[in-house]
């Protein structure tokens, strides 16, 4: 009996199989690890930073919450997560162990290490029990997932009733001059600076590309509430650039 052909998807601008693109998502953060945080602070002129405070600011992180961070590298939802919370837990969860390596080096991660858990683990089949956290969180992340309809059902699983989804990701712009613009500093610069900061001008060519490849706001929304988050909103950050959106599993 002939095996049916395995399912394609795409990495960056390319089609690889399903069971190829993993590979080669870990590829790329092994290689830019020791230079991400940097490499955000450039790429985004610091505005990444706003972005992140605008995620706690739509959250509001209480007291004894569990956070479960997704695709969480080098801890940075974590710690603003923890700091806001005042008292909690956070469990930071990346394919990539490098990027966890990196992450336990900062300062924070060793002042809140009671509170902090780091785990090496797929966002399309969590190592946790179902109804386990509070708060689930993906930044920057989920547009690097081989099936993001997966990794949503995986974190709707394990919120527990009442728990809150929320995802920070590179979007669409609503106006097609300024896509253009985006797009032109996107495919020309970022790469550049990624040949210049971290020695490696391929990868940051993916990341851009994934981006565009990364469904529009409304699709998004979409997925989400098919997931079966109710209360689903988006926010658009900077015009368009990056965008917030939110679901609750009730």
């Amino acid at each position: 009996m002939t095996e049916a052909p395995e399912k394609k998807t795409h990495f960056g601008y390319q089609t690889v199989t399903e069971g190829e693109k993993a590979g080669r998502v870990q590829g790329v953060f092994n290689s830019v690890a020791s230079k991400y945080d940097i490499m955000n602070d450039v790429m985004s002129v610091g505005i990444h930073r706003i972005w992140k405070e605008a995620m706690m600011d739509w959250l509001a992180p209480r007291a004894g919450q569990k956070l479960l961070d997704v695709a969480g590298g080098t801890g940075d939802i974590s710690f603003k997560f923890l700091k806001r919370a005042g008292q909690g837990h956070a469990t930071v969860l990346d394919l990539t162990e490098p990027m966890l390596v990196e992450g336990r080096k900062r300062a924070e991660a060793d002042k809140m290490a009671d509170s902090l858990d780091w785990v090496v683990g797929d966002a399309m089949a969590l190592p946790f029990e179902d109804s386990t956290f509070d708060v689930y969180t993906i930044s920057f992340g989920i547009r690097n997932v081989t099936r993001p309809a997966d990794a949503l059902a995986e974190a709707y699983r394990v919120l527990k009733p009442g728990g809150r989804l929320m995802v920070l990701e590179f979007s669409q712009l609503p106006n097609d001059g300024m896509q253009k613009l985006y797009d032109l500093y996107s495919f020309n610069v970022i790469p550049r600076m990624g040949q210049m900061i971290a020695g490696d001008r391929d990868s940051y060519q993916y990341l851009v590309e994934s981006i565009r490849k990364f469904p529009d706001q409304e699709t998004f929304l979409a997925m989400i509430r098919d997931a079966g988050f109710e209360q689903a909103k988006y926010r658009n950050l900077t015009m368009g650039v990056a965008c917030l959106h939110s679901g609750w599993k009730l």
